[in-house]
């Protein structure tokens, strides 16, 4: 299948969709065609109803090594905005109405705005030759989404040591402190990745879309109100072909057949 984007590489591998940032000359550092692309890229997977599930990766021996910094030079403040509300609030937004996993299969240094699109995805899988830092404060710049994000997961001790520091850490440290899901031999990345978004796959459509609507809200909803969301969903679901062939084919101790309704 012909590639319609420039910077990045979109694939489907079954009913996995793979998208790799592509500028591996540049250690895939992020301007405003990667990042608009990236979208796109997205947003066609979110669509096909034949993806399941969806990598994000990185091509060369870089996930990606943060913004292009020098595209940014001399740029006005409209143009910075432009890319801002791209990166960040259409990145967001993409990922969060996207209604199938994600996982970064990070496989190598993952820095700065690297992270926010590794961390943008549900889940990440990284080589054990990955790195990840926020170098942002030794430039004079903010790690903008990440002094909302890292402390939510890793505390704000943690998090704060990592901000200010700019140091990198490993991918093993960053799975010990809960930044990461899993770290695997870099020769298995790949392998291990895909049995992943298999597992993923393999869930009724339905399910996932609704189950990952109630995730994502109840991140944003007070504890109750997140539970009562939840429970809505549980009954919608109950009322659906999906779940009742689920129920009947554990019952009769076969596979299901899902059909995403």
């Amino acid at each position: 299948m012909e590639n319609k984007f420039n910077t990045v590489l979109y694939e489907k591998l079954g009913n996995i969709a793979k998208i790799t940032l592509n500028r591996p000359e540049a250690r895939n550092a992020i301007n405003l065609q990667l990042t608009t692309e990236l979208n796109a890229a997205l947003k066609e997977a979110g669509l096909d109803s034949g993806v399941r599930s969806i990598i994000v990766t990185g091509a060369g021996n870089a996930f990606s090594a943060g913004l292009d910094l020098k595209d940014f030079l001399g740029k006005s403040g409209l143009e910075l905005r432009r890319f801002i509300e791209t990166f960040y609030w259409e990145m967001t937004d993409v990922q969060y109405g996207l209604g199938k996993p994600t996982i970064a299969m990070i496989n190598g240094p993952t820095l700065a705005a690297g992270c926010s699109i590794a961390f943008s995805c549900n889940t990440i899988v990284a080589s054990d030759r990955a790195i990840i830092g926020y170098p942002e404060i030794n430039v004079g710049l903010i790690a903008a989404m990440h002094v909302v994000l890292v402390p939510r997961l890793v505390g704000r001790h943690k998090a704060f040591e990592l901000i200010f520091t700019g140091e990198p850490i490993s991918a093993t440290e960053a799975e010990r402190i809960g930044l990461i899901n899993r770290v695997v031999p870099h020769e298995q990345l790949e392998e291990k990745t895909m049995e992943l978004a298999e597992k993923f796959a393999s869930k009724s459509p339905l399910a996932v879309k609704l189950t990952r609507e109630a995730f994502y809200r109840g991140l944003d909803m007070e504890y109750r109100k997140g539970i009562a969301d939840a429970a809505d969903i549980l009954c919608i679901l109950m009322e659906s072909n999906d779940t009742k062939e689920g129920m009947k084919a554990f019952a009769e101790k076969r596979k299901p057949q899902w059909k995403g309704a």
